[in-house]
């Protein structure tokens, strides 16, 4: 993940500094929101498992009723990625692996 998120802030930096004069800041915004949701389906997708979702989103600090529910469903990641996983793998999450926003 550590390898995504290197090569993802290389584009984005790079978005943002030429889309950044333009005023499109919902654009952006909708835009940031779409990538950080495929994050968190990447996140899915590379747990594979259930065993392995429960115990990511609990060393995330993810209750076990929540943990619970997210690992249930880790074959629909793309919708999974959706629901309460928002609230664990959220925004000061991806800020502390470095990704920028393109809104700022």
């Amino acid at each position: 993940m550590k390898a995504v998120a290197e090569e993802l802030r290389r584009y984005l930096l790079g978005w943002r500094g030429y889309f950044g004069i333009v005023h499109t800041n919902r654009v952006l915004a909708k835009q940031d929101e779409w990538i950080r949701r495929r994050l968190r389906a990447i996140h899915l997708k590379q747990w594979k498992r259930g065993r392995t979702a429960f115990r990511e989103l609990r060393a995330r600090g993810a209750s076990k009723r929540v943990a619970a529910e997210v690992a249930g469903h880790t074959k629909r990641w793309w919708r999974t990625s959706r629901g309460v996983i928002h609230h664990i793998l959220n925004i000061p999450y991806f800020n502390q692996m470095g990704i920028p926003h393109l809104d700022e």
